[in-house]
């Protein structure tokens, strides 16, 4: 993501709604951020309930399940708001190009690819049959859904990302930072096979370990690489746009710590590893308010690669000492190095380093 995709596709003050001397407010704001980050936290809330399902053996070859029930459904709230908002907007004297909330339309944009997707899945499961275990992951049609949900729920995201004069508050930021979490929820559920506490990865042979031979410790390799990308590339995009207030960059962590912890729960040791790494999250909230990446773009270079560094850290200062590893100090170390040399590459697509002048 970029400052051009997070603006929409017009970032300008000459987009925004101008209201008349007698022409009603257009039905945007904080208040709105507020509930449709409501009603997306019920939608993503519902992925995690049908892959719950998907992971216990729950569903059958039919797509008609309670788990799909509740997930589209938060998927129809979600777009009723959308549309609602849009149509009272109309009703206001707005022309089209200004009644959609300023920063919403590419929200938009994904509910269209989501109701696409599961008309799609339908036809895929029909033909197909539904998909068993991990193959939920990488179904076509379900890679388009998640397409769709990481679009809609960043709306409040990018509408914090347009507005101006705003202060570095709880009250003023807290839709974007609950939009931030619900974005990186989502992007932990796909990625459940690959996240430390979901799969266990490196314990020593028991459980949700499947990366015990020399394959499988690659795979864990790459997938903590990706794993930890995929967490802090929107951290810190978070924090070159803003100063996060303290308790930010911990709470946003810690819902995705969370969510890999209860998608697909079998032992407390899960519950521990997910605690080891919420504590990280705790000290790299820390190291975030003092650095002020956003005053300071440098500060995103030790900060990155701290990230994983912390994380993965503590996940293995829990599991080290309890479930112990079957991986060489060689390989279980590679888990945290290559993913903070990864993290520091992307901190320079966040904040690139500046041009010379000619």
């Amino acid at each position: 993501m970029n400052d051009s995709i997070l603006s929409g596709t017009v970032a300008n003050a000459a987009t925004e709604p101008q209201v008349g001397k007698h022409q009603a407010k257009p039905v945007s704001g904080l208040r709105f951020d507020w509930l449709f980050n409501l009603l997306c936290a019920i939608f993503v809330g519902g992925l995690y309930l049908d892959g719950w399902a998907h992971n216990h053996g729950r569903v059958d070859q039919s797509f008609f399940t309670p788990w799909h029930a509740f997930f589209y459904s938060g998927f129809l709230l979600a777009a009723i708001a959308f549309v609602g908002a849009a149509a009272i907007n109309r009703t206001r004297g707005y022309p089209l190009t200004l009644a959609i909330p300023a920063g919403y339309r590419l929200s938009g944009v994904g509910l269209f690819i989501f109701a696409a997707g599961g008309v799609g899945d339908m036809v895929w499961h029909v033909i197909f049959g539904v998909e068993r275990g991990i193959e939920a992951l990488f179904s076509p049609t379900h890679i388009l859904l998640g397409l769709g949900i990481g679009l809609i729920v960043t709306g409040p995201l990018r509408a914090a990302w347009r507005r101006q004069d705003q202060n570095n508050s709880w009250r003023e930021l807290a839709p974007a930072i609950a939009s931030l979490g619900i974005l990186l929820a989502a992007l932990t559920f796909f990625m459940m096979f690959s996240f430390p506490v979901t799969v266990q990865l490196a314990a020593n042979g028991t459980g949700k370990s499947y990366f015990n031979d020399d394959v499988g410790k690659v795979a864990g390799m790459f997938g903590a690489t990706l794993t930890a990308a995929a967490l802090t590339g929107p951290i810190l995009l978070g924090l070159r746009r803003w100063r996060l207030p303290f308790g930010a960059v911990s709470a946003v962590l810690g819902l995705a710590i969370l969510g890999a912890a209860i998608v697909d729960y079998e032992r407390p040791l899960m519950i521990w590893t997910a605690l080891g790494m919420a504590v990280s999250a705790l000290a790299l909230d820390y190291l975030a308010w003092r650095a002020q990446p956003s005053a300071n773009p440098n500060a995103l270079r030790w900060l990155a690669p701290s990230i994983p560094l912390l994380l993965y850290g503590g996940y293995y200062a829990v599991l080290l000492p309890t479930a112990g590893t079957s991986w060489s100090v060689h390989m279980w170390t590679s888990t945290i190095v290559i993913p903070a040399v990864t993290c520091w590459l992307l901190s320079f697509l966040i904040a690139p380093p500046a041009m010379p002048e000619s």
